[in-house]
């Protein structure tokens, strides 16, 4: 994509044959295009026919170089117009949105904003809610993994190569810096986005509200989500299941972790979870 793109798509052709659609792959928070589970779901898509464009969203990955600043989870103004880019590539055929945890949620708020850019999206592992996602992830047994979230979002926008303020940086490494991820969206992403607070990010981000109005508008989608998710509830994927809201499929295991659904029999270089989104994308069809 152009260089002063604010997303960069690594495509990526089917191993065979014309392409059945096009696929844009987001990944989650602090990941990049590279990101195993990424690149693993990736494959998946494209053994079962489809192009993928995989995207680096604003500041990650190779797209660091492209613009300044980082994603949030609702960041309409640079999806939507990829989205555009895409349904003028995608030739006609249709166009879906697989997201990886808050690369999911990321379609969704994109969807609810503008209905009908996208045959289908489905979400694995998303956000729905994000004020629980964050007290979900403060719990004592997610610690390390807080912990290793946080080094990678600083480490993120600290290397921005257009730089950042004084205070960002101040919040960033100061001996105030970030020890959560709620007092990092506090710093950097709400105010960054141009929201009041870090509750008012959260809740104006946060598509579950929306999906259960009766005016809600969505394609086809699949919610793809476990029970024992360490860090991102299933309660809103729950709520949703229980509403049976028309064109939403929402499935529930009770193993998988986080982005994990790996099982007995497993192809190389994949999983149950990825095949199964690859099958639903082709029922689509």
């Amino acid at each position: 994509m152009g260089g002063d793109a604010s997303l960069l798509a690594l495509v990526d052709p089917p191993v065979a044959g014309a392409p059945r659609a096009l696929v844009l792959l987001l990944h989650g928070l602090g990941g990049s295009s590279e990101r195993e589970g990424l690149r693993r779901m990736g494959l998946s898509l494209q053994a079962a026919g489809f192009t993928v464009w995989r995207l680096n969203l604003r500041g990650a990955g190779p797209g660091r170089p492209l613009a300044p600043g980082t994603y949030a989870a609702r960041c309409d103004s640079d999806l939507l117009p990829v989205l555009e880019l895409a349904q003028q590539r995608a030739g006609g055929l249709p166009l879906f949105g697989v997201g990886i945890s808050l690369g999911g949620t990321m379609l969704l708020n994109a969807c609810l904003a503008s209905p009908g850019v996208l045959s289908g999206v489905v979400c694995t592992s998303s956000p729905l809610d994000l004020a629980l996602c964050s007290q979900q992830i403060e719990l004592p047994r997610n610690r390390v993994y807080q912990r290793w979230l946080l080094r990678r979002l600083c480490a993120q926008t600290l290397a921005d190569p257009f730089g950042v303020s004084d205070a960002e940086r101040q919040a960033l490494q100061g001996p105030e810096r970030p020890r959560s991820i709620r007092s990092f969206d506090a710093a950097i992403t709400a105010p960054r986005w141009g929201y009041a607070s870090v509750d008012d990010y959260y809740r104006e981000a946060s598509p579950l509200p929306r999906l259960l109005s009766a005016s809600v508008d969505l394609p086809p989608s699949l919610l793809l989500h476990s029970l024992d998710d360490p860090w991102v509830p299933a309660s809103g994927a729950q709520l949703l299941a229980q509403q049976h809201l028309a064109g939403l499929d929402v499935v529930l295991t009770a193993h998988g972790g986080h982005n994990g659904f790996h099982g007995v029999g497993d192809e190389p270089l994949s999983c149950w979870g990825d095949q199964l989104v690859a099958s639903w994308l082709k029922r689509q069809l």
